[in-house]
């Protein structure tokens, strides 16, 4: 059965759609069968995987349809032969009036009960939330086995570290008994700032048995890959350094069986 990991954290700006896509993708090119799943409906994890620019290539077959249907399946698109990928529009922000209207039953589990027909067909469901709380990120939450807590090196995401610790608390308690923190994956560093390198200690000191060793570095070869794609981008392989390591972590972390 999948491993369903959710990176989040209720603040923008923090590298969560980076992140996760090209998560998915590096554990696709390892040869493990990955399903991308957007819950954010800016789309942007759609775009990046997908290389689609319009997400009206995608409108009445994206994530928001299969939640409404119950069923995944019809909706996934082929990315790659190992990366699948549940997309999204800007319709999903629609989500709360059809889960609190129409859906008939826990409307924190719809996304769950969307995903759990193919959850036996793939190694890893990686799924990327919106920047704020909201249903989109509880369903998240409810659908997941784990969840990776993205902290850009700054104070106000030092702030929303502990209320996003405690909704992960709270989803456990009350929707989902399975989900565990794989943990908190420093984000955005600039070695040449004073308070990133505090930011990086500070964290480390107050969650030391939750934080990846890996520290995710600002490099200009990683911010252009949305521009340039991650096929054929001759500069891919060196903007996925710091991520390669974070895959060998978050592997380990998981559980996940070491070869396919």
């Amino acid at each position: 059965m999948a491993k369903v990991v959710t990176f989040g954290i209720q603040k923008g700006g923090v590298g969560k759609t980076m992140t996760s896509g090209i998560t998915a993708f590096l554990l696709a090119k390892e040869n493990y069968k990955v399903l991308g799943v957007d819950m954010d409906s800016q789309g942007n994890f759609t775009q990046f995987l997908s290389g689609y620019d319009d997400l009206a290539v995608f409108e009445n077959e994206t994530v928001l349809e299969a939640i409404k249907d119950g069923d995944a399946r019809p909706y996934i698109k082929v990315v790659d032969e190992n990366l699948h990928l549940l997309p999204a529009d800007d319709y999903l922000a629609t989500i709360a009036q059809f889960l609190f209207r129409e859906y008939d039953g826990n409307p924190s589990l719809a996304l769950r009960k969307a995903i759990d027909p193919i959850r036996d067909f793939y190694d890893f469901i990686i799924i990327d939330t919106p920047p704020a709380l909201s249903e989109q990120t509880i369903n998240a939450l409810g659908a997941s086995t784990h969840v990776v807590i993205l902290f850009e090196t700054s104070k106000f995401c030092y702030s929303a570290v502990p209320r996003f610790w405690d909704t992960i608390a709270a989803a456990k308690e009350n929707i989902n008994n399975e989900l565990e923190i794989a943990g908190i994956l420093r984000t955005l560093a600039d070695a040449k700032r004073s308070d990133s390198k505090a930011m990086i200690e500070l964290i480390g000191d107050s969650y030391p048995d939750h934080v990846f060793k890996t520290i995710i570095h600002r490099r200009a070869k990683t911010g252009r890959l949305p521009i340039y794609g991650l096929w054929n981008n001759p500069e891919a392989k060196s903007a996925f350094k710091y991520h390669s390591s974070f895959i060998k972590e978050l592997k380990e972390n998981v559980g996940a069986k070491t070869n396919v």
